[in-house]
């Protein structure tokens, strides 16, 4: 005899999809306008955002291109220091659109490093 078993799909949510492209917009739009305040001159793209099912918890993916002095991981570093004023700022952008304002959690994508590593592999 077969059991029923309940399979549940690593793809997320059409709600966790709609909130996570409304908070990768907004949160873009934050970075933008206090960038020299929250890292210099360095370029920083909101690559992807991740929301937990619960909707508490925003992981969001930074690419990071510096110019200038300094490194990837100290640009990151100053990100993560300003975590409570940009969610400030995103809790008074999305408040009429959201209950919870999720926690930020700001994570390094490498994947373009990772593609010109192996195109620089491919050419030679």
């Amino acid at each position: 005899m077969k059991k029923n078993v309940l399979t549940l799909s690593p793809m997320d949510s059409t709600r966790q999809n709609k909130i996570a492209r409304l908070l990768q917009k907004d949160i873009s739009e934050i970075l933008q306008l206090n960038s020299r305040v929250y890292y210099g001159g360095s370029m920083v793209t909101v690559t992807k955002v991740r929301v937990s099912p619960d909707l508490a918890l925003a992981k969001t993916y930074v690419s990071i291109f510096v110019t200038g002095k300094g490194d990837k991981a100290s640009v990151l570093q100053n990100i993560n220091l300003h975590v409570k004023e940009i969610r400030r700022d995103l809790g008074n952008r999305v408040k009429n659109q959201l209950r919870i304002i999720p926690d930020l959690e700001f994570i390094l994508d490498d994947s373009l490093d990772y593609i010109e590593n192996i195109e620089n592999l491919l050419k030679k």
